[in-house]
């Protein structure tokens, strides 16, 4: 994916988020991003294009992916709106579809389950805790990696423990199998994210990353 020179960007406005562009724009890429508030917008950039509206808004996600070649969201959950993610997705596979990008790059939790998962103790752990208590959350989240399943895109679903907001930087694992760390720094996935983008190496799968 060496021709991706222009970037889509969903949850752009978040935490996590704010890494990511960042690290877009300090990697010379062009960034169009969503942003349903984008008035106080703190970053500034002559390659950043914001555009304003809602991922749950389908005309929304394809003015977003309009000229784009790659599609990264980092989109969290939303108080009271708890079908976001895979509304969200939805829209995106359609919109790719229809402008003929082939990489989704996504950022979710523990909590979803694959086929191909070993998750120890402490990941089951965590993925019981969500189903227990945030089951409408985890249903939507389940429910994103189905359509990422039954789509035609080269997705990578990038799974992550405990967010610390820093830029401090740690060597990190991935695993297709088991989360082996208990945190990463937002700096180190917005690194991955990019990384991944590009090089492709979990085309189709979930991967787990956190500091080692």
């Amino acid at each position: 994916m060496k021709n991706i020179s222009k970037v889509a960007v969903l949850g752009g406005g978040g935490r996590t988020g704010k890494y990511l562009v960042n690290q877009l724009l300090e990697n010379g890429f062009s960034v169009k991003l969503l942003l349903r508030n984008p008035d106080n917008y703190a970053i500034q950039n002559p390659k950043l294009e914001i555009i304003k509206g809602d991922a749950i808004n389908e005309e929304s996600i394809k003015l977003l992916l309009k000229d784009c070649q790659a599609v990264i969201s980092t989109i969290g959950q939303r108080p009271g709106e708890p079908m976001v993610a895979s509304q969200a997705t939805e829209n995106v596979l359609n919109a790719m579809n229809s402008n003929g990008i082939g990489r989704y790059v996504l950022l979710a939790g523990l909590n979803i389950d694959t086929p191909f998962d070993k998750k120890g103790p402490k990941t089951l752990m965590a993925t019981d805790w969500m189903k227990t208590n945030f089951p409408e959350i985890q249903k939507d989240r389940q429910f994103t990696f189905d359509l990422l399943m039954d789509s035609k895109v080269d997705w990578t679903q990038v799974r992550v423990p405990l967010i610390v907001f820093s830029h401090d930087s740690h060597e990190i694992s991935v695993s297709l199998e088991d989360c082996l760390g208990d945190t990463i720094t937002a700096f180190d996935i917005s690194k991955f994210l990019v990384k991944e983008m590009l090089e492709s190496h979990y085309v189709r799968q979930s991967p787990f990353i956190s500091a080692i």
